[in-house]
C-alpha cells in the first residue's frame, strides 16, 4: 500500500494570499502546502481522501494515475471544492465513481453539489459520481475501510482507517468509542493546526498529546497553517513525529 500526502496545508493554503510572513516567503518547498488531502494506492486501485480545492495541480503534480474511490472526511469547502476534476477520470476509466462520507456529509454534498446528483438531463458533462452513506466497516475493491467517527467543533466528521494507516484530519476531539479503532497503527496522519489551540482543530501540542497516546510506529501532521515552519518544528517533535508536506509518500504494508 501507498500512501501519498496531497496536500498539508490547511484551507486558505500556504502561502495565504497576500501574506508577508517567514513562512508565506520561505524558499523552502515544504513551506509550501496546498489544501489537505491524500491519496491511498492499493492493488493497483486508488482511493482519495477528500477531494481538494487544488486536486487538478495534485494530480497532475503528484501523476495521480486514476481515482477508484473517494473519501470524503467532511463537506468543508477546502475539502470538497475539486470535486468537478474527477471528470477526467471518469472519461479515462470510463467508470462512475463511488464517494463515501456520514449522513452530514452526505446530505451536505447533495445539496452542495445538486448538479451532479440531481436526476435531471444534463447535456454538459457533469462528475459521474454515486454517493453512500456509511455507517460502520465497508469494502471497496476487496479492501476494508474503517470509517473512524470524530468530532471537528461540534460537527461530526469521519477519519478513515486501512490496513495499518489511519487519516484524521480536522478535528479537535477523538470520541471514546473512537480509540480502539486506532490501535496498532504504522502510519498516523493527524490534525494540527498551529501552536495555539483553536476552536476546531488540534493544536500541535494537543495533537502530539494524541500520538503519544496511540503510540503508531510514524505519525505525520497534516492541515499545517502557516503559523508552522517546516524545519523548525520537526526539531521540536518527538521520535516518529514530523509535519507532513506535500508529495510524502509512505510503502506500507497492504491492508
Amino acid at each position: 500500500m501507498r500512501v501519498t500526502i496531497l496536500g498539508s496545508g490547511t484551507s486558505g493554503g500556504v502561502p495565504m494570499i497576500g501574506c508577508t510572513c517567514p513562512v508565506c516567503t520561505s524558499g523552502n518547498p515544504k513551506n509550501r502546502r496546498m489544501r489537505a488531502s491524500a491519496a491511498v494506492e492499493v492493488r493497483d486501485r486508488v482511493f482519495l481522501l477528500d477531494t481538494s480545492t487544488d486536486l487538478r495541480e495534485q494530480a497532475m503534480r503528484f501523476e495521480l494515475p486514476r481515482v477508484d474511490a473517494v473519501l470524503y472526511t467532511h463537506a468543508h469547502a477546502d475539502h470538497v471544492h475539486g470535486v468537478d476534476e474527477l471528470r477526467v477520470f471518469n472519461i479515462r476509466h470510463l467508470h462512475e465513481i463511488p464517494c463515501y462520507g456520514n449522513a452530514d456529509t452526505v446530505g451536505r454534498l447533495k445539496n452542495y453539489l445538486q448538479y451532479i446528483f440531481d436526476e435531471e438531463y444534463h447535456e454538459s458533462f457533469r462528475p459521474f459520481l454515486t454517493i453512500h452513506e456509511v455507517g460502520g466497516p465497508f469494502v471497496i475493491c476487496e479492501v476494508e475501510v474503517v470509517p473512524v467517527p470524530l468530532l471537528h467543533g461540534k460537527m461530526p466528521v469521519l477519519g478513515y482507517r486501512i490496513g495499518d494507516f489511519a487519516y484524521l484530519t480536522d478535528t479537535n476531539r477523538i470520541p471514546a468509542a473512537s480509540w480502539e479503532l486506532l490501535e496498532g497503527l504504522e502510519l498516523l496522519v493527524l490534525d494540527a493546526l498551529r501552536p495555539r489551540p483553536h476552536a476546531t482543530h488540534f493544536s500541535l501540542s494537543e495533537a502530539v498529546e494524541v500520538a503519544e497516546r496511540l503510540k503508531p510506529e510514524r505519525t505525520v501532521f497534516t492541515h499545517v497553517s502557516h503559523k508552522m515552519e517546516h524545519e523548525e518544528t520537526n526539531k521540536g517533535l518527538g521520535k516518529g513525529m514530523e509535519l507532513a508536506y506535500d508529495g510524502m509518500t509512505f510503502n506500507l504494508s497492504d491492508p
